[in-house]
């Protein structure tokens, strides 16, 4: 497989504080990269570096088979970036805005006014930019990104501000990207939209890659425990304890929350003493090991 991304021993400080410290990494052709850590851990800058906003204080970096810096105009149509606090003409509407970009780009019309309707802002495209709200700002600026239909897509918290069903909404353009074969690199503080989204994540902490591989991985090699959830007037704490592979017991609510990592033997004994009846099964999620990992990346 093809690589989009190339990053080898890279290095950024800004005086005393090393931003990037060290970081290597490879992303393949069509492959949807998380990038999760905590505000400070250095995502942001390795981002610019990647996309040539930023030189590097040591290290390589190859985006498509070109040095992104000093800024690489053969590399700008084939690229896409929404960043965080994005630039618009804020006195144009958002149709103008979008042709505006769109002419940047040598395009006309017709893919300005696809980029507004790929967004769901098609009833706002005669607004002026400066009276849409900041959802509607975000999803103009991921518009912005795609508007010439780049290969590679760099998107940086594109759900903050959104409302759930624009959440939803940005999923599905998401994983319609992907299956048209974009490579796509994606930070984000909401951690089921990476582990619902990303076939890889890489989770940063001062600076450097403490953990990186698919979601599902991750949360396997964290933790092997499985909790079963059991109401209360079901089964009594003492009995509970007693059953074969339990290692905790806690309370709920009205629940018991029995931790085993023999989740057969326990369901086996559950199901003969009181039935299955509303059990419920719980495993570890990206959220559990990411705040294992920064928490211990940060003791």
């Amino acid at each position: 497989m093809s690589t989009a991304i190339d990053v080898v021993g890279l290095h950024k400080s800004y005086g005393d504080v090393h931003a990037v410290d060290g970081i290597s990494l490879r992303v393949a052709t069509g492959e949807f990269l998380g990038i999760l850590g905590p505000n400070g851990a250095g995502k942001t800058t390795l981002i610019e570096v990647v996309e040539g906003l930023r030189e590097p204080d040591a290290g390589t970096v190859r985006v498509l088979g070109e040095d992104p810096h000093p800024r690489n105009r053969a590399l700008l149509p084939r690229i896409g970036v929404q960043t965080q606090s994005s630039a618009f003409f804020t006195r144009l509407t958002a149709r103008e805005h979008l042709r505006t970009m769109a002419a940047l780009y040598g395009l006309g019309d017709r893919e300005a006014d696809a980029a507004l309707e790929r967004v769901s802002l098609v009833e706002k495209a005669d607004a002026r930019v400066n009276k849409l709200s900041g959802g509607q700002r975000q999803r103009l600026a991921i518009a912005s990104a795609l508007v010439h239909d780049p290969e590679l897509v760099f998107f940086d918290e594109p759900t903050a501000a959104l409302d759930p069903q624009a959440r939803r909404d940005l999923w599905r353009l998401l994983l319609e990207l992907k299956g048209d074969g974009k490579t796509i690199v994606y930070t984000t503080h909401h951690l089921e939209e990476a582990e619902t989204l990303c076939d890889r994540v890489a989770i940063v902490s001062g600076g450097r890659i403490v953990a990186l591989g698919s979601p599902r991985d991750l949360i396997g090699e964290a933790d092997p425990r499985v909790q079963l959830v059991v109401p209360r007037r079901r089964l009594d704490r003492d009995t509970a304890a007693t059953l074969p592979g339990v290692i905790q017991v806690d309370v709920e609510g009205e629940d018991l929350v029995l931790t085993t990592e023999d989740a057969g033997s326990l369901l086996t004994a559950i199901s003969a003493a009181v039935g299955l009846d509303g059990i419920r099964t719980r495993t570890a999620s990206l959220e559990d090991v990411y705040l294992d990992l920064i928490g211990a990346s940060n003791a």
